[in-house]
């Protein structure tokens, strides 16, 4: 695990880092079935770990200097509901996901680049499998605490296996992010980062102001960005703009928005013609914005994280570059 003082030096004096893209994208690229799986790609946890590697993998060559690990949609309640395996054994899963991940990093030639990986920790609403990550609708039927002891159980998880972060990711509702700020203060030897889930240019997905989200996530010193990610590319730069003065002067902005395109239920992604879709250029309007952590989330795969890390590095994806060394 990287220690609070090398995080810091590496998101505040090597930014930007460059995230992965859409883990469950490059698995479904290469084959797997994830559509309708209430584990999502965390199933292959359990029935392909290998492919999950393989996947890591390819982001690093990419030029990703974040990897998350496969664990959005995992819970212990998850896999024992739905692999119907024992408590135990659910807890060895989520930890597997830190292992896989931190294995590739071990065996990719990385030259002086520094590497981290990113424990991720979806919403409540991931667990509901209904879409609901994207409203915040849960959160409404649910007290702090509820959510706090929730999510508990898989940060204990990933810290346990040594992820040298954790990634909160696509929290819909200011009440969710609340749990997370008060659960960190459980885990003192943690970081993190926090991004919302985001419905237009200044509302998060339970309707909330963004910038009110970032102000209540601020208040967690372990937080050391927050931001958004799977929300269209256009609504970025006025999301951030809205939250300026919202942002502490030890906190960073987290960027990952998803290709631009269109969910249906029914159908998948679809093509969107009214909205500006993924390009990297859109990458250096974020960094000015402050952005230190930038990637990308669904429909996001290496080829778009190799261009990200040349529009912002201007330098080979190859595993023998060079950037400052981690101490």
């Amino acid at each position: 695990m990287c220690s609070s003082g090398c995080l810091k030096r590496l998101i505040f004096n090597n930014a930007p880092l460059i995230l992965d893209g859409g883990l469950a994208t490059e698995l479904e690229a290469q084959g797997a079935v994830l559509q309708g799986d209430p584990l999502w790609s965390a199933r292959l946890l359990h029935t392909n770990p290998q492919a999950i590697k393989e996947a890591h993998y390819r982001f690093l060559l990419s030029g990703a200097d974040v990897i998350t690990t496969a664990t959005y949609q995992a819970s212990i309640q998850g896999f024992i509901q739905h692999l119907d395996v024992s408590a135990e054994r659910a807890r060895e899963l989520l930890m597997s996901g830190v292992r896989l991940a931190k294995e590739t990093v071990e065996t990719f030639a990385s030259g002086e680049r520094s590497l981290l990986v990113a424990g991720s920790v979806g919403p409540y609403g991931a667990f509901l499998h209904d879409g609901s990550e994207y409203t915040g609708a849960y959160a409404q039927e649910m007290s702090v605490e509820e959510l706090k002891l929730w999510h508990k159980a898989q940060v204990d998880c990933l810290a346990a296996a040594g992820a040298d972060l954790i990634a909160f990711e696509t929290i819909p509702s200011i009440k969710e992010a609340q749990a997370v700020v008060e659960l960190l203060r459980e885990f003192p030897d943690c970081n993190a980062w926090l991004s919302f889930s985001c419905k237009d240019e200044r509302h998060i997905s339970d309707g909330s102001l963004f910038v009110d989200a970032v102000q209540t996530a601020c208040r967690s010193p372990q937080l050391l960005a927050v931001g958004v990610n799977c929300c269209r590319p256009a609504v970025v730069q006025p999301l951030l703009d809205s939250a300026r003065a919202a942002l502490g002067p030890d906190t960073r902005w987290v960027v990952y928005p998803n290709s631009g395109e269109d969910w249906d239920s029914e159908q998948g992604w679809q093509k969107s013609g009214q909205t500006a879709g993924w390009t990297p250029e859109l990458s250096h309007t974020w960094v000015k914005q402050g952005a230190a952590l930038l990637g990308g989330c669904c429909r996001i795969g290496p080829a778009h994280i190799a261009a990200l890390r040349q529009q912002l590095k201007g330098s080979s994806t190859s595993s023998s570059e060079s950037t400052d060394s981690q101490t």
